[in-house]
């Protein structure tokens, strides 16, 4: 029998390694898995993660993931791994590819190893739409090609591809979800866990800094695309229902198969709208300046989640844009304005 096969799956509790647990998804998902009884270690360098968010019921290991054998050995009984350890910037990576290789691709890469030789019988992977690249079609399907763009799409690619050779040759049971961009937050039994990247770089984030006053004025790149408005069309889910997503592909991930999943909302918001609702959410004025375009934003980036409802049983629970900004401003306006 192959090193991944078997494995404990459906209601039981088992225990599970989540890389980059205090990262904005990590930490909701693993909040998500210990309300499932299971059994939490975290590992994070805490390089863009936060302490705060790191959920004190879970076992905290401060390192990379590139150092995951010192927490995935033979002995330790690990069920399965979450991997959200990685970076974001796509801007950043273009002018930084170096460090989106050696943390992304790198990094998994030893996390692999590590879960070979422990013997690790499931992994689910936190990949991306931006692996498709500019889209001949919308809504984005599985079936699409994939062309990166830029290095944060490749890197992660790259990383798709060895989980498909990892599952063929090793009979690892894996799971890729790809999607574009999360908002919202987790607020519940006084937790309250959302977006604190820094610097900023997503639009419903920075457009609540512009409604808070932090901010002078919120760009938008373009408004001559072909759209209904003129501005970009891109697919927002919500970060609760994208955590769902998590739980789900963790049960549904098959010995010796690597299966990939796209998560979207399958029409996609214009930038206007984003920009319209947050007005309405917040109350604020949000002064807005148009920018010209920036080079390679395609008119709209959308994502089918068909597959992931047929074959996981994944339904939103919170699809609208109205869903996800209030909860994005709940958490802001509590966690980040009304503290020091």
């Amino acid at each position: 029998m192959p090193p991944h096969a078997g494995g404990r799956q459906g209601g039981q509790r088992v225990k599970l390694l989540v890389t980059g647990g205090a990262g904005y998804i990590g930490s909701i998902v693993t909040r998500m898995l210990l309300d499932a009884g299971h059994e939490v270690v975290v590992l994070d360098d805490l390089r863009t993660g936060h302490r705060v968010a790191l959920a004190p019921d879970a076992e905290f290991v401060h390192g990379q993931v590139h150092d995951a054998a010192r927490v995935l050995t033979p002995d330790a009984g690990f069920d399965g791994v979450l991997h959200f350890a990685a970076l974001i910037a796509a801007g950043e990576s273009m002018v930084r590819p170096e460090l989106y290789w050696a943390n992304n691709t790198v990094g998994s890469l030893a996390l692999l190893d590590a879960v070979r030789a422990a013997g690790v019988p499931r992994m689910v992977f936190s990949s991306t739409a931006a692996v498709y690249g500019n889209p001949v079609e919308l809504p984005i399907r599985e079936t699409a090609v994939t062309a990166p763009t830029n290095p944060y799409g490749s890197t992660k690619l790259a990383v798709d591809l060895a989980l498909t050779s990892e599952s063929t040759a090793h009979g690892l049971a894996a799971v890729s979800l790809r999607y574009f961009n999360v908002a919202g937050a987790y607020l519940r039994d006084g937790v309250a866990l959302g977006e604190r990247h820094d610097p900023e770089t997503h639009l419903i984030p920075i457009a609540l800094e512009v409604a808070a006053g932090r901010r002078e004025k919120l760009q938008i790149f373009g408004d001559d695309y072909p759209t209904s408005d003129g501005t970009c069309i891109r697919d927002y889910i919500h970060v609760e229902d994208l955590a769902r997503a998590h739980l789900l592909a963790l049960d549904a991930a098959t010995p010796g198969e690597h299966r990939v999943f796209n998560l979207g909302n399958g029409s996609g918001f214009t930038n206007r709208q984003v920009v319209d609702v947050v007005r309405e959410v917040t109350g604020h004025p949000l002064p807005v300046e148009t920018a010209p375009r920036r080079e390679g934003d395609p008119a709209a980036l959308v994502a089918s989640a068909d597959l992931a409802r047929t074959e996981l049983g994944w339904t939103p629970a919170k699809p609208t844009l109205t869903d996800m900004v209030t909860d994005a401003w709940d958490f802001y306006r509590t966690q980040i304005l009304e503290r020091p």
